[in-house]
């Protein structure tokens, strides 16, 4: 069975919503340790699931990119895209089908299919609903060393895990660390 694991970018106070300009994703090409690390993920990752904002958000912005000095929009135009989207027909992005039932159990399904890690990312709805279904094995968290003061969590109030693994804690050149957790 493959792995469920939700990636997040979020600021030291949690905020997984960018509201102000605390990350920018070409950037990490001046970080060569963090990107080889992105990259690293990747290559461990064959299919990403992702909500219709942060869908149309990474088309518009990674869609056959050619300044994409970071390699990530040729791997986000080869991989296998998930959408979940109850309005969204036609994706218009190669390698994407879009999931318009129930998206735990949508996702319970693809879980169930051969094959490596299954990704989520940004899509903050859909990651709560993935959570309180109690389907994500690993969550990998990169933290920034800001504060946003605002902005929602991946973990709403209420939400409660009562363990998990530290799998994996480190740095890289500007700050970033990265904090990767398993089930217990």
């Amino acid at each position: 069975m493959r792995s469920l694991v939700i990636t997040q970018n979020l600021t030291l106070d949690g905020a997984v919503e960018m509201l102000d300009d605390w990350f920018e994703p070409t950037a990490q090409a001046d970080q060569s340790d963090l990107l080889a690390e992105l990259l690293r993920q990747d290559e461990t990752a064959d299919a990403m699931v992702v909500g219709r904002r942060t869908f149309e958000d990474f088309r518009g912005y990674w869609r056959h990119r050619d300044d994409d000095p970071t390699g990530i929009g040729a791997y986000l135009d080869e991989v296998a895209k998930y959408v979940v989207s109850s309005t969204l027909s036609e994706p218009a992005w190669e390698h994407t089908t879009v999931l318009d039932g129930d998206p735990v159990e949508q996702v319970r399904a693809l879980l169930q299919a051969p094959g490596q890690d299954v990704v989520v990312t940004g899509s903050i709805t859909l990651c709560h609903a993935l959570v309180a279904a109690d389907l994500v094995d690993e969550y990998r968290f990169f933290v920034y060393p800001v504060v946003q003061g605002r902005g929602r969590r991946l973990f709403p109030e209420g939400t409660r895990i009562p363990a998990l693994r530290l799998l994996e804690a480190r740095t890289f050149e500007g700050g970033v660390a990265l904090l990767r957790y398993g089930r217990a």
